[in-house]
């Protein structure tokens, strides 16, 4: 069983700031696609950033472009999510999830391309 452990939520003012961190098995780490996906109250799950480590594969989503930053650490075999600038819009429940390179090789950035999911982490944006 995968198991992917989620942290750094919380409650912040709009325009601040936050750091997720995901922590992944290290097999999981070194062959899979990994994600931060987020579901906002009344709103459908989104991706918000994907990275394969060791390639240039990195997707952003739109609304999060300039704003957030994905990043994965292989030393700790953690993926991270470091948030600026947070907006109301941004409120939500944080997910970690991976998905292997099953599209010719490379990731896909859809929620249903991915095979595991961490149980979340809420991230509260006080206007």
């Amino acid at each position: 069983r995968v198991q992917l452990v989620e942290s750094g939520g919380g409650s912040v003012q709009a325009g601040g700031t936050l750091k997720l961190s995901c922590v992944t098995p290290d097999y999981i780490y070194k062959n899979y696609c990994l994600g931060w996906f987020r579901r906002s109250p009344g709103k459908d799950y989104e991706g918000l950033a994907l990275i394969r480590p060791g390639t240039d594969e990195q997707y952003y989503a739109d609304p999060v472009k300039g704003r957030f930053t994905i990043s994965g650490d292989s030393s700790k075999y953690t993926l991270d999510l470091q948030m600026n600038s947070l907006k109301p819009e941004d409120d939500g429940m944080y997910y970690c999830a991976v998905g292997a390179a099953r599209y010719g090789g490379r990731c896909r950035f859809d929620v249903y391309a991915m095979d595991y999911w961490g149980k979340g982490t809420q991230v509260s944006i006080n206007s």
